[in-house]
């Protein structure tokens, strides 16, 4: 792909769908697991689904510095990732991250499959109900900008945990 813009960007965030998360939030005091699969269809390829499939790590949240963003990364992520986070320090809420976060994308596998996305997408719902992992996330994406979609879940997955990990860290005396 070449040059990635802040529109792409904000397309990306914008037509990103998760419909599946996981049931678990982000502990607080320790590295929390998330298994995705994320489904793209190749814009010139009709009848195909890119199947991405692999875990995200999210290490346990720190009380964030004054520079806020800065300690903003994302290991195992390529240049997509750090157009993201310059985008975010532009377009985020700024009160939205209370702490500093790392997260990584491990064991990554890539398949592509001769099907509808509706059908790939509901063959894995069904697979995600049968086995009640509650660490499983479902993510449809752009292909072009799959990362930033997965970004995209990830920021929702601290969204949704920041409240209960403050809570963790009052109740401990380090807030």
């Amino acid at each position: 792909m070449s040059e990635l813009s802040f529109d792409d960007i904000s397309y990306a965030m914008e037509t990103t769908v998760v419909a599946h998360e996981p049931d678990r939030l982000i502990d607080t005091f320790g590295t929390t697991n998330f298994e995705f699969q994320l489904l793209t269809e190749p814009m010139d390829e009709v009848g195909k689904v890119r199947v991405r499939e692999g875990r995200m790590e999210a290490e346990r949240p720190k009380i964030l510095r004054p520079e806020g963003y800065d300690d903003l990364m994302f290991e195992g992520f390529g240049e997509q990732a750090e157009m993201f986070s310059e985008w975010f320090r532009q377009n985020g809420n700024m009160n939205f991250f209370k702490y500093g976060f790392n997260f990584a994308k491990r064991n990554f596998t890539e398949s592509v499959v001769h099907e509808s996305v509706e059908a790939v997408r509901d063959r894995i719902l069904d697979d995600i109900r049968i086995s009640g992992n509650p660490s499983r996330a479902l993510i449809l994406g752009v292909d072009d900008t799959w990362e930033i979609s997965l970004l995209r879940f990830t920021i929702e997955m601290v969204g949704r945990s920041v409240n209960v990990n403050a809570f963790d860290f009052k109740r401990r005396g380090m807030l």
